[in-house]
């Protein structure tokens, strides 16, 4: 049996967005060798080149209809997409995700219907260009596809048994892993029943007890109601790979870096250390792909406000805490050479009366942004100029320091001694970001603060509409007796 190995997820959906190059190189210099991606951007496969790191590439949602249609279509896609990048030195493309997620509850079987079609055309055009048994096409699944009170009664949800008969006999038949993301935060935040001991690895006084079998977390009790859902469907010895799993740093109660560092370290020891589940002892996942490697600025934060903190580097590439990733480097390297702007920052002008500074507030919030600032974040707790200031910043370091963008009608002014507060730090902007970094990064926008109806630039709701990758769904994973469905939580608004 192979070894399981550590790797990472690299999403891209950022305001302050590295070059690929350097990711690349913080990558190497963390001897991770496999990264996952959202989708087939060019600028990132091609820093991707001759790396040797080995590659998950992903269709995203959308194209599924035209892939589950088209041969041609398919080999259209493989050819621009696959092809174009392999071949002696190229990228080591080992995995296409068709789709990510398809089958969540939100979703209501929107993609349903496509992924296996997409899977079988894919998996011909792959045969084409003689890359059938190299590249395994997988299907990465979120855990409310299996459902259960205890592990050992796992099974998929009714409306999915048929397809996902399917597809595990088709993953069987390539010799390709079921994927399947895990987010015991997730069931953390979205119950207030749910143990918190439960959802790390350092023991729990919450026991759930299966028969002769007893979890002490909730990543095994996951894992395994997995097993004995593919166990129902005569698969129970498939290998499993995490595609995602982490915790986010800010943003929440729960949400910071002495959570973070606890959980992801104790599951690399525990899938490292060869433990396994009650129902596979010794056998972890074949390979993990923590979530994420950087923070993503421009996520949609409708799961909640730490969507945008699960990176273990900051969005600069600065290793946000200790951990052992079990590849050779005690510590995490930083990123090497990352250009920031100078050191400058956009705060209020303490000379003016910022009674008049919500639409302000509302502009900068809804281009930058402030999830730090909110109830739960790292931010919360510096007052309401600090609110204003940090707002500020945020806007004009996205603008990259444009010194218009810190005029608010002379409610802000620019300064070189740095605002940050403890643990809440005011950024300075990286001006390392290549062409395909945030769209709107240099519009300057100005608030007419007589105009009542002045609303909110909600940049999150454009970003998301353009992008379906790694965003976390709604629907929490694992159905323990702890655990029930995740439900939105609304944020208290910022006091200015």
């Amino acid at each position: 049996m192979a070894e399981s190995a550590v790797g990472v997820n690299w999403g891209t959906i950022s305001l302050h967005r590295l070059k690929p190059s350097t990711v690349v190189d913080l990558l190497k210099d963390n001897k991770i060798s496999k990264v996952k991606i959202f989708d087939t951007d060019p600028v990132v496969l091609r820093a991707l080149i001759g790396s040797g790191i080995q590659v998950m590439v992903g269709v995203p949602n959308e194209m599924l209809a035209s892939l589950s249609s088209s041969a041609a279509a398919s080999d259209s896609w493989v050819r621009q997409n696959v092809t174009a990048y392999m071949g002696k030195g190229g990228v080591d493309i080992r995995y296409i995700a068709v789709g990510n997620e398809p089958f969540l509850t939100s979703y209501s079987g929107q993609f349903q219907s496509y992924v296996v079609p997409a899977l079988l055309n894919l998996q011909q055009s792959l045969a084409r260009v003689n890359l059938a048994s190299y590249i395994k096409l997988v299907v990465p699944c979120n855990a409310d596809a299996y459902e259960s009170s205890l592990p050992s009664q796992g099974a998929f949800r009714p409306e999915l048994m048929q397809i996902m008969t399917q597809i595990v006999s088709f993953l069987n038949s390539n010799g390709s892993p079921f994927v399947v993301n895990i987010y015991p935060f997730l069931s953390l935040y979205g119950n207030s029943d749910f143990p918190q001991d439960y959802a790390f690895f350092d023991g729990t006084t919450h026991a759930v007890t299966d028969g002769a079998n007893v979890y002490t977390n909730a990543f095994d009790g996951n894992l395994d109601t997995l097993v004995a859902a593919l166990t129902k469907l005569g698969y129970g010895q498939m290998p499993i790979v995490i595609g995602e799993v982490g915790w986010p740093t800010d943003g929440a109660i729960g949400a910071n870096l002495t959570a973070a560092r606890a959980f992801n370290q104790g599951l690399i020891n525990r899938v490292l250390g060869n433990k396994g589940t009650p129902l596979r002892p010794g056998v972890p996942p074949a390979d993990i792909y923590l979530f994420s490697l950087l923070d993503e600025g421009a996520k949609s934060i409708l799961p909640g406000n730490f969507e945008r903190h699960w990176g273990i580097f900051s969005f600069d590439g600065q290793a946000k805490y200790p951990l052992n990733l079990g590849l050779g480097n005690r510590l995490l390297k930083n990123a090497r050479d990352v250009q920031y702007f100078p050191s400058r920052w956009c705060v209020a002008n303490p000379s003016r009366d910022l009674s008049n500074v919500e639409n302000h507030m509302q502009l900068a919030c809804g281009m930058a942004d402030c999830t730090t600032l909110n109830y739960g974040g790292s931010c919360n707790g510096i007052g309401a100029k600090g609110n204003i200031s940090y707002a500020f910043n945020s806007y004009y370091q996205l603008q990259n320091q444009n010194v218009r963008s810190c005029n608010f009608n002379g409610l802000g002014m620019v300064t070189f001694l740095d605002p940050s507060v403890g643990e809440c730090r005011f950024l300075v902007g990286v001006s390392e970001t290549s062409s395909s970094s945030h769209p709107y990064s240099r519009l300057i926008f100005t608030v007419d603060t007589t105009n009542a109806n002045c609303s909110t630039v909600d940049l999150s709701a454009f970003v998301a509409s353009q992008h379906s990758k790694g965003q976390k769904p709604i629907q929490i994973s694992y159905n323990s007796k702890y655990d029930t469905a995740q439900q939105e939580k609304e944020n208290k608004k910022v006091e200015v």
